[in-house]
Parts: structure tokens; sequence; C-alpha cells
């Protein structure tokens, strides 16, 4: 198959760090192990995407920037070419939110969710290149790799299983081992990613599940999107493909709102912002009120006080509220002339 100069050229690079990558994990030197697997797959995962990106005749630079599009932006032109499957760009994304974790503060990857998510994104891999490059990366690694494992392949649930209640008990009274807990629960977060286009970790979400944890609230109500996840494996040695998928009988996902209290835990910081989108200015430009105006009718619809309307974002030291769909429908209805009893909705005076 004949590849254009530059689709050459990133698939080369992300073989190079793929290799990389799978020395670091064999590696018997434990001392920053995770972080350099972590950033080599990351990298090697970056690289291919873009080299079928720039394959496809698909432009991978930012016309405005003038720099490179980031993975995310990668993977979701991928999947809406139909280039890449949903189940595909989730592990790449996983690998993508445990790595920015590792290069950006910290995290905690037990040696058994470093395997099979590795494993998982390295079977992805081989798929990309058999599928868009005529390639595998069994003509690209030496013949003399030896599999070698002293664990099992956990199953997926057992292993989400295992570690909330280590993390429980990390977060028990005395045991003063708060960072490790926070890690892991960050690693949880991170695996999100196989069922989630946006996994973003912040400090809030960290702060709210460690309190969840602590209150001894069940992982079902913790990790819901992780409760519906497995493990497929097929093959053996040096043949195994690994994919984790929807569990066939998955429990499902219940959504809640941002003011309902039992549904907390689940409730993740980028859940928010994709529920509270509307900053004060887009909301009166979508009402084509002026920012005063529609403050008003905000402030005679008493919009504020309700938190299923507004939600305030700290950023520092500067506080943002953003409104709900439920806040411009309100608000909508209320500057909308209603006709067919003669009468008209009540608008402040000076609104359209």
């Amino acid at each position: 198959m004949k590849l254009k100069r530059e689709a050459k050229t990133l698939k080369a690079k992300s073989i190079a760090s793929l290799k990389r990558g799978l020395e670091a994990f064999n590696n018997h030197d434990d001392d920053g192990r995770p972080e350099t697997v972590l950033l080599m797959l990351q990298h090697a995962s970056e690289m291919l995407a873009k080299a079928l990106l720039v394959q496809k005749g698909q432009d991978v630079f930012d016309k405005e920037k003038g720099t490179s599009i980031g993975i995310e932006k990668a993977l979701n032109i991928a999947q809406s070419k139909a280039w890449m499957s949903a189940a595909q760009a989730g592990a790449i994304r996983v690998i993508n939110a445990m790595r920015d974790q590792a290069q950006h503060w910290m995290i905690v990857v037990p040696e058994d969710a470093l395997y099979i998510n590795a494993r998982a994104l390295i079977t992805v891999l081989d798929e990309i290149l058999s599928e868009h490059f005529q390639d595998t990366l069994a003509d690209n690694l030496p013949v003399r790799v030896l599999p070698l494992s002293t664990q099992a392949l956990p199953d997926f649930l057992m292993l989400v299983n295992r570690e909330y209640a280590q993390i429980r008990e990390l977060l028990a009274p005395g045991r003063r081992a708060r960072d490790e807990a926070r890690g892991r629960i960050t690693a949880l977060l991170a695996m999100e990613a196989h069922v989630s286009e946006e996994v973003a970790v912040s400090k809030r979400d960290l702060d709210r599940i460690e309190e969840a944890i602590r209150n001894n609230t069940p992982l079902e109500q913790v990790f819901p999107r992780l409760m519906t996840l497995a493990t497929n494996v097929k093959g053996e040695g040096p043949t195994i493909r690994v994919r984790i998928t929807r569990a066939a009988e998955a429990p499902p996902v219940r959504f809640v709102s941002g003011d309902d209290p039992e549904g907390a835990a689940a409730i993740r910081e980028v859940d928010l912002q994709k529920k509270y989108h509307w900053s004060p200015s887009a909301l009166a430009e979508k009402l084509r009120l002026t920012i005063n105006k529609t403050k008003a009718v905000r402030d005679f619809l008493h919009i504020d006080e309700d938190p299923a309307n507004v939600m305030v974002f700290e950023f520092g030291s500067q506080k943002h509220p953003r409104y709900s769909d439920n806040a411009l429908r309100a608000l909508r209805e209320a500057i909308t002339p209603k006709f067919g009893r003669g009468s008209m909705a009540c608008t402040p005076t000076g609104s359209r």
C-alpha cells in the first residue's frame, strides 16, 4: 500500500513510541514505569490517529492557530468519518486521560489496570494498522518478543470492585493514604473514557467522589458508567486480543440532575458543564435581548434562585454563572406573546 509521505512518517513515529512503551512496560525497574508507559502509548496513539487522517486526505491543522489538532479532535474526526469505532476511540481516550493525569498531576494505576488498558490499546492499534494501512504490529516487532505475565488477565468488573474496596481502605481513619486513594480514583475516572467521549478529571470530581466513598456510597452509584463494561478476550499468548465492551447485562445508567443530592457522587464536572452551558451573554443573544434586559427577566422570574437553572463554576478566583436549557425555556416562555385569549405574557418594561 502506497502511503502519503506525512502519513508514513507519522506511522513510523507511532510504532517507534509503541516499541518504547512496550519496552518500558516489561522493564524490571518500577520507578517511573507507569508514567513512561502511558506517555509512550499515548504518543503512539496520537501519531497513528493523525497518520490515519492524513492518509485519508483529512487536514490535521487548526486553520486559526496554524498548529496541529489535538488527539481528542483527531478521534472525533475519525469517528465521524467512520474510520474508527466508538470502542476503538474509547480505548485510546482512556490511555490519553491517564497520561494527562500522570503528566500534569498524579495518578495511581494498579498493575492489572495498566495491563488490561494497555493490551486493549494494542488491540486497537493493530486493528487500525490492518484496516487502513494493510500492516500489522506483528510485522513491526521482533520475533524474539516473549509474552510473560505473573498475573492472570483480570475481569474488568472484578478489577473495578477490587479497586473500590482498596480506595475505601486507604481512606479509612488513621491510614494517612489519601494521596494514593485519590490517585486510584483518578485511574477509575479515566477508564470512563471507554463509554464517554468527554472525560475530564477535575479536583471537584475527586472531592465529590472521595466524600461519597467515605460515606459508604455503593460503587454502582459512584461509577455507574464503569458498571456497564466487561472484558472481551479472544486468542491466547501472542495472538491475544483484548477489548473493553458493553456488558451483556449491564445495569441501566441513571441520569441525575445537578441538584439531586442522591446522585451527587455520579455527576462529573464535564456533565455539569454540558447541562449548564449558557453564559449570561450567550443567553441574552439567544433570547435576542440585551444582557441587562435578560437579567431583568431572570430577576423577575427568580431564575437564579433555582439550582436547576443555574450553576456557578469557579476557576481560580473567578466565578462564572452558567445557565441550563431549563432556564432558557422559562425565559423564552416569559417573553413570548401568547395569543388566543387576548392576553400577552408578562414582559418587563423595555424588553422586546
